[in-house]
């Protein structure tokens, strides 16, 4: 199951490097700075940011701390356990997906 194990940590990462550029290209928009001027901030050519934006699993932690430097913002990177999945409902009671369109929640013990 070794290969399961790494699809799984490949999904993590791509995911990851996808929440850090969106986050990015909204502090990004929220400040007016565009791609070529965090390459200029960060010393690096714009092709690099490009590369950087692209959500590219590979990105480098060294890659986000540069770009937080240069634009006086923190990053922060935190592991927690992920929620629970959703318990099934019994047949015949309405489901998660139910009770939401009817505005009520169910709560199992």
């Amino acid at each position: 199951m070794a290969t399961e194990g790494k699809h799984k940590a490949e999904l993590a990462a791509a995911s990851l490097a996808r929440q850090a550029t969106t986050s990015l290209a909204g502090l990004l928009a929220a400040r007016g700075v565009s791609r070529s001027e965090l390459a200029k901030l960060m010393g690096v050519s714009p092709g690099r940011v490009s590369q950087m934006m692209s959500g590219d699993a590979n990105l480098t932690v060294r890659s986000l701390a540069s770009a937080a430097a240069a634009l006086g913002a923190s990053v922060e990177i935190r592991f927690f356990d992920p929620p629970p999945p959703p318990m099934p409902a019994p047949h015949g009671e309405l489901g998660s997906g139910d009770a939401t369109r009817c505005g009520s929640v169910t709560a199992r013990l």
